[in-house]
């Protein structure tokens, strides 16, 4: 397991260069001056001359490159073009609440997904078999914004004063506000690497309400957090779903299956310890992968809801050539990228044994 599992991190650092050096690259191909869009388009020549010089922006494109790589093997991702704000500062920020959501979504998506993809298999060709994988398709073909908008208003407006009411905009109610640990724990000036988790730690309100015993801050936290998962979740949902039905009945079919069940096994016995572990390694591909993309910002998802998380951030980066925040963006996105899929590895060889010789 253990050469298997270094094999697989000796992967990460190419795949983290090249994701950097396309990034980089892309980002000074697209059309615009950052100069214009910070300062206006009545910028001057000189002014402009004075911002490409202050940020680096008159060096050549490789020499760019070399100093940013030079910077970020030092720790440092540079500071925003528009704010001037330490990147991991934007970072901190925007990346707990996209974590939230993200783990919330997939264990939404993952255990319904599964559960139905279960039912669908063990039922096939049934009536029962057609309306699951009927709300599968279903949940793929619903745009998000629509279902974001429908599920807002039902909840907000159609239960509103019932207990099932839920917030429809917003990370947390406007009483509550999240208190930075440093300050709760008696901390004096926490920097570099210490003082970044410190505060992806403060930023989250549902670990710095557990943290804090400000427990009403973390069920604030959830219950603003429950209708973006539901959104969000509805397609790696319906994916999960019809992936587990193929998944299980191509095993269900196989000789080993037969055989567990002519020794006289529990059908239920069979099905868990046999059938389901052996379809898990595509389940927890795809997975692995929805993950990945939601941890990437939910755009429109964000922009419903009206939350502060990384898909918002990096498109008004974007829109604004603010090139040391996209770029900052892709390194972590890439990194918590990268590491899921070193977990999604590892269980395929805690799955599957013979998976660890290859």
């Amino acid at each position: 397991m253990l050469q298997f599992l270094v094999r697989r991190l000796l992967l990460v650092l190419p795949v983290l260069v090249g994701i950097l050096f396309v990034t980089f690259a892309i980002t000074r191909m697209v059309p615009g001056d950052p100069c214009f869009v910070m300062l206006g388009e009545k910028a001057t020549v000189e002014s402009c001359k004075d911002f490409n010089v202050r940020f680096g922006l008159d060096k050549s494109i490789p020499e760019q490159f070399v100093r940013y790589v030079t910077n970020l093997a030092q720790g440092d991702f540079g500071n925003s073009l528009k704010d001037h704000r330490p990147i991991t500062t934007v970072i901190s920020e925007r990346l707990p609440m996209t974590i939230e959501l993200t783990i919330l979504a997939m264990l939404f998506s993952s255990t319904i997904g599964i559960i139905m993809g279960v039912i669908a298999a063990l039922n096939r060709n049934s009536f029962i078999d057609t309306l699951t994988m009927l709300g599968a398709n279903m949940g793929v073909s619903m745009p998000i914004f629509w279902l974001g908008l429908l599920l807002a208003y039902f909840f907000a407006l159609v239960l509103k004063g019932t207990p099932f009411a839920l917030p429809p905009t917003g990370r947390l109610s406007a009483a509550m506000s999240m208190v930075p640990l440093a300050k709760a724990w008696g901390i004096t000036d926490p920097g570099g690497v210490r003082g970044f988790f410190l505060a992806l730690l403060s930023n989250s309100a549902i670990l710095n309400g557990l943290l804090t015993g400000n427990y009403a801050l973390t069920l604030d936290a959830l219950k603003h957090l429950i209708l973006p998962s539901l959104a969000v979740g509805t397609v790696s949902l319906s994916v999960i779903a019809r992936m587990t039905r193929s998944a299980l009945l191509e095993v269900l079919g196989q000789d080993y299956i037969r055989t567990a069940r002519a020794k006289g096994l529990k059908y239920g016995t069979v099905i868990r310890k046999h059938a389901l572990r052996n379809a898990l390694i595509p389940i927890v591909t795809i997975i692995g992968i929805q993950t990945g993309g939601l941890l990437s910002g939910a755009v429109l998802t964000e922009t419903i809801f009206s939350l502060p998380g990384v898909g918002s951030r990096m498109v008004d980066a974007i829109l604004g050539r603010d090139y040391p925040v996209v770029q900052g963006f892709s390194v972590v996105i890439a990194l918590i990228f990268v590491f899921s899929n070193l977990i999604v590895d590892a269980s395929y060889a805690y799955l599957d044994p013979r998976v660890r010789v290859k």
